[in-house]
């Protein structure tokens, strides 16, 4: 390939071209509305150079909304590709770029980045720290996390997307099948965003052992925060075999290696098994969080503590156990047979058990509650009958001689959606309808939001319920098109539909943003759904200390217990407070990282090298940096809460 000929436009497609013009426009207007503005020296000062968890959480969740909209493109483009027999709108080799980045680009840089979101932005303050243990890494996370996003998502402009499917098995992932540099985007965009997620993993892990209040042990602290704690110890666990594997994978392309190719000693199947011992632990670093955020509405909507706390926990220990051995349910049809099959039909039947534990915890706290519909309540009750279902369709999926059945074809398209969508988008939904006003000061509006939240579920329903039918009745998965014989056609509209009114659902959500901004009141005050844990103990906006005195934990529900009982939470005389520097460096990192990302993916060996160099350039000089960070005074933390509304 003719060294220019890498960076050609896969599809010169009216599309591509108007995608390209857009990009341009809006990156212009960026840079002109900054300049015009006079922004540059905020943007640095607050945003840019911040480790502040609480900014590093909304930069997270900005972007993960970004990124819907990213991958949701590409889904109503395949919902409108199948929707009639024999369409035209894309061809298959389009298709598979998009079907590829769909998936890559909701799980690993839309939903991740929510999850982190919200870890963020509440663990801190639900165990009543200043910070994170690590705050300038906690930047360096994120900024890694973006540089691989924006990567990743410059594919389909420069150079091509990745065409091999999100799980991009070899051979086809290899040079023989996929020429173009779209896999080298794959590979190493995900590498990059993959080593800020174990540095998030490892950081909320230190933050929440060693930077408790005091009196929280591990059986008092909050539910969201125990779901974050176990799904931070499977990102530690999971992600270096998807470190190794990718940066095996990258070897076969750029240099020849041979650990995946079917000749000279590879095995292509060594990739599917690093890639499901990843993949599958991946799913409940995605789900339990989600589980946490519906415990914490759950109880605050009902008026009731949750219900078996300890078996909450148990449960979610359970399942991140369990999801270590259940990987090659993934391979039940590809020979490996009868034993190892029926092993791993039985663990992933298992891991339906505490799950099933949950629901009815959820239930039993639902029982004899007050309940109160609200939007974020809306979402978490919803979330019960679908994913049982989807959990239902799992463990027909997990009988391994049912699965030649259901294997590759649109019913397991459907079981997936159907556990990711109510068990992932809602709880992301429901929690950032609830901690919104924490941390930007006014309610969204709960009409709109019901709104989006019934044009959402009968979206969902009309969009992937089709697919249980047309899956059994034989309609592949990844095929780009269908003859009128099969008679896919009708549900396939029907599924267009309902993909349709999920994008509508999603405008109707980014509307009420917008509408709340310009019309709800900002008196909320700092407690406004009446909740129940340590994050609504602290004023609204949230100051950069978070607490002006460390609270004093008696019990898992400290701001109920102070509310209701008269627990005293706040003890004793302010005190001066230590907080981190905000440092540039991270974002340089950042950048530096994109920089040598794109030069590995074009074989760019001089700016590759020289980017590394920049990247080791910075860690020396992290080392040698003398930065003990500063204090914030009595008197300044005193006029802080005077101006907030008091001394807590």
């Amino acid at each position: 390939m003719e060294f220019f000929e890498r960076f050609a436009i896969p599809h010169p497609s009216p599309a591509i071209y108007a995608s390209m013009v857009a990009i341009g426009l809006v990156s212009i207007g960026i840079l002109v509305g900054l300049t015009y503005f006079k922004k540059w020296g905020y943007l640095w000062r607050e945003w840019l150079t911040t480790v502040d968890h609480k900014k590093i959480g909304i930069m997270y969740l900005f972007s993960a909304i970004l990124m819907l909209f990213r991958g949701g493109a590409d889904a109503i483009m395949m919902r409108a590709q199948l929707s009639t027999p024999d369409a035209k709108l894309l061809d298959a080799q389009h298709y598979n770029e998009i079907f590829t980045t769909h998936g890559v680009v909701m799980i690993i840089f839309m939903a991740m980045p929510f999850i982190f979101a919200f870890m963020n932005l509440v663990v801190p303050l639900q165990i009543g720290a200043r910070d994170v243990a690590f705050p300038r890494l906690n930047a360096l996370s994120f900024w890694l996390f973006f540089a691989g996003a924006m990567l990743f998502n410059i594919s389909f402009v420069i150079g091509g997307s990745p065409d091999a499917g999100w799980t991009s098995y070899f051979p086809l992932a290899g040079n023989d099948f996929s020429e173009s540099v779209g896999t080298n985007y794959y590979m190493i965009a995900i590498q990059i965003s993959g080593i800020g997620s174990l540095m998030t993993g490892i950081n909320m892990m230190t933050t929440i052992l060693k930077m408790r209040a005091p009196g929280m042990t591990l059986m008092k602290m909050p539910m969201f925060t125990w779901s974050a704690f176990i799904a931070n110890i499977i990102i530690v666990f999971a992600f270096p075999v998807l470190t190794v594997a990718l940066l095996m994978g990258t070897t076969d392309r750029l240099f020849g290696t041979n650990f995946f190719t079917t000749t000279n000693g590879g095995m292509d199947m060594l990739w599917a098994n690093f890639f499901w011992i990843w993949g599958h632990p991946e799913v409940y670093i995605l789900i339990l969080p989600a589980f946490g955020l519906y415990s914490e509405i759950i109880s605050t909507f009902s008026g009731r503590n949750l219900y078996g706390y300890k078996s909450m926990v148990a449960s979610m220990v359970l399942i991140s156990l369990l999801s270590f051995l259940v990987w090659t349910h993934h391979f039940f049809t590809m020979g490996q047979g009868a034993l190892t099959n029926s092993i791993f039909s039985i663990t992933t039947m298992a891991i339906a058990v505490p799950t099933g534990v949950k629901i009815f915890n959820w239930l039993f706290t639902l029982w004899k509650g007050k309940i109160r519909f609200t939007v974020p309540m809306l979402y978490s009750v919803g979330f019960i009958p679908l994913f049982t279902i989807g959990g239902v369709t799992g463990v027909m999926l997990a009988m391994s001689a049912a699965d030649y059945q259901y294997h590759n074809t649109m019913f397991l398209v459907a079981h997936f959606h159907n556990t990711i969508i109510p068990g992932v988008v809602f709880a992301m939904l429901a929690g950032l309808t609830y901690y919104w006003p924490k941390f930007f000061g006014f309610m969204l509006n709960e009409r709109i939001g019901k709104w989006g939240f019934w044009l959402l579920t009968v979206g969902f329903v009309l969009a992937f319920f089709p697919m249980y039918i047309t899956g059994l009745d034989g309609q592949a998965r990844r095929m780009y098109t269908y003859s009128e014989a099969t008679g896919f056609g009708p549900l396939n509209l029907v599924a267009f539909f309902g993909a349709a009114l999920m994008a509508i659902a999603f405008l109707t959500i980014v509307y009420n943003i917008y509408y709340s901004f310009k019309n709800s009141p900002r008196n909320i005050g700092s407690d406004p759904w009446d909740a129940r844990s340590l994050e609504w103990a602290t004023h609204t906006p949230v100051p950069e200390y978070n607490f002006a005195r460390v609270p004093q934990v008696a019990s898992s529900e400290a701001f109920w217990d102070m509310k209701k009982k008269g627990h005293q939470l706040f003890k004793g005389d302010i005190e001066k407070i230590h907080m981190p520097n905000n440092s540039g460096v991270p974002f340089i990192m950042g950048m530096i990282f994109f920089i040598a990302g794109f030069s590995f993916i074009f074989a760019l060996w001089i700016p590759a090298v020289i980017s590394l160099i920049g990247i080791f350039v910075c860690m020396a000089l992290r080392s040698f940096e003398k930065d003990h960070g500063r204090y914030i005074s009595v008197e300044e933390i005193e006029e802080t809460e005077s101006k907030l509304g008091g001394a807590k």
